[in-house]
């Protein structure tokens, strides 16, 4: 296997790129949707507006996209899930900067890391559905 090959396959500098997002992505959804189990919503002042069931249901549904960000590793014909995890986590991300928006809490903090990772959502989304999609044979 000589450089620039990784299974039998050619991966450019953008795959490797989208891959390491994927991971990366993956793994912080996962430690949230944990936190969220071990810590009440009450943790974050902006987020007391949302029901205690609804975030039980997001660290579920977080830890659902984690897995459908990394399945692709394992079974490459599920690799559509990639672009639809990234878009539901960028727009959980959203709702959670709505909801900070709403409770008139002055502190930007939560707002910018928010968007920030809303915004590595979108260009993965992006990526793996028109840039380097993972379905093509050329990787």
């Amino acid at each position: 296997m000589g450089p620039g090959r990784f299974f039998g396959r050619r991966w450019s500098v953008v795959n490797y790129f989208l891959w390491s997002l994927q991971i990366i992505l993956a793994l912080h959804t996962a430690i949230g949707a944990f936190w969220k189990l071990s810590n009440s919503e009450q943790s974050v002042t902006s987020l007391r507006a949302i029901p205690h069931e609804l975030w039980l249901a997001l660290s579920l549904f977080e830890l659902l996209c984690s897995l459908g960000l990394t399945l692709p590793i394992i079974d490459r014909r599920r690799s559509s899930l990639v672009p639809a995890a990234a878009t539901v986590i960028g727009i959980e991300m959203l709702f959670f900067t709505g909801v900070h928006l709403y409770s008139g809490d002055a502190n930007i903090g939560p707002i910018v890391y928010w968007l920030f990772v809303a915004a590595i959502c979108a260009f993965l989304a992006y990526g793996r559905s028109i840039l380097k999609p993972l379905g093509r044979t050329s990787e």
